[in-house]
């Protein structure tokens, strides 16, 4: 019996990513379809490399579509619940390149009426001002301007509710509930949610007034969703979107997936520098329990969170990897050092990152729709 669960709004147990791809129906992306992507890409991309992007659906239709002249366009989102953390910025790390390698369109949708409907511990307005702060720290990541577009669902109703009610139209109360596990005490805003979201995966094609094939990085667990999304466009006459999906980056003290309702479990981005020295000293790490041992034996890396924080986001040079990795399995490198590497190496980034920010001009980001 399979003793986890992975959905949208919750994520228990020990996740067996092999169990969890035949369960929601996903394909591997295999050596083959890896080599594919980054050939045409011209390089390749350590997200995808290291399995971190392990699965995905239509991908190699995607490709067809693509060296056949058809351009893809990328789609992804964030609804807002408090500050980002760098688990966040995984599929806008993988969009940023997309958006680089195939000159694709990025869409991001911020809904952060999503929180107010599921959670409903915020008030809209402080969700709104939520996602504004994830749009300049998305924005940041170097987006060009010309080829991205936030929306959100009030903010661009005009658009957005006319697309979402042709999309409600196919989805039934039941295949919400089998979905999610709602209720019939679940509020009507939340059973609708999913027909808002699904408007992305096709939002390019209304705009062009032709199909425009679409691609999807997200989270494994938001998977559901564009599930459901797939059965309605292609009933709406749009492609099917294609999917990118990655594993859980841990959380600093072990847990297989990143919490953000632990403040210590995670770095966000508006950490200040004593405040990631503090996490970082408190992090697991795969070390033996004496610095005698550590050097005698050495540590085990797969179960060290610091060693997964690089290869996750902070160290795209494979080979770079490799030397912090050999560094714990040799125990030349102890407990103490290791940590105060991975500080320092994440407050550079977030001070550097902070400074981006500050020169966004989100106006020239949001989408401004008329119909």
């Amino acid at each position: 019996m399979e003793n986890f669960e992975v959905t949208p709004y919750e994520v228990s147990g020990d996740v067996d990513y092999n169990k969890l791809a035949k369960r929601f129906g996903i394909s591997h992306i295999d050596d083959k379809l890896r080599e594919r992507i980054f050939r045409l890409a011209g390089e390749p991309n350590f997200l995808i490399s290291r399995g971190i992007y392990f699965a995905h659906r239509d991908m190699q239709w995607l490709l067809d579509k693509y060296e056949h002249g058809e351009k893809f366009y990328v789609y992804t989102g964030i609804a807002p619940s408090g500050s980002m953390h760098i688990a966040h910025l995984l599929p806008f790390t993988l969009a940023k390149w997309l958006q680089d390698r195939f000159d694709a369109d990025v869409y991001v949708q911020v809904p952060y009426e999503e929180k107010f409907l599921v959670r409903k511990n915020k008030s809209l307005e402080e969700l709104r001002e939520l996602a504004m702060d994830d749009v300049r720290n998305i924005a940041a990541l170097g987006f060009k301007p010309e080829k991205t577009r936030f929306f959100f669902d009030i903010e661009n109703a005009n658009f957005m509710y006319r697309q979402a009610v042709r999309v409600a139209r196919h989805i039934t109360f039941s295949t919400i509930k089998d979905a999610f596990g709602f209720t019939n005490e679940t509020n009507i805003g939340a059973i609708f949610y999913t027909s808002m979201q699904t408007v992305g995966s096709f939002i390019k094609s209304v705009e062009d007034n032709k199909n425009v094939p679409c691609v999807i990085p997200m989270g494994v667990d938001q998977d559901v969703h564009f599930r459901i999304a797939r059965d309605v466009v292609e009933k709406l006459g749009y492609y099917k979107p294609a999917s990118l999906e990655n594993i859980f980056m841990p959380g600093l003290k072990g847990q297989q997936k990143m919490s953000a309702s632990d403040p210590d479990n995670t770095i966000y981005l508006n950490d200040d520098r004593k405040t990631v020295e503090r996490k970082a000293n408190m992090a697991l790490t795969g070390q033996q329990a004496t610095a005698e041992l550590q050097r005698k034996y050495g540590g085990d890396p797969d179960k060290c969170a610091v060693c997964q924080y690089y290869r996750f986001f902070f160290e795209p040079d494979d080979k770079k990897l490799e030397k912090i990795f050999e560094a714990e399995r040799k125990g030349t490198m102890l407990a103490g050092e290791h940590k105060k590497h991975f500080a320092d190496t994440v407050n550079k980034f977030l001070e550097e990152h902070r400074k981006k920010k500050e020169r966004v001009d989100i106006q020239k980001f949001l989408m401004k729709t008329n119909s």
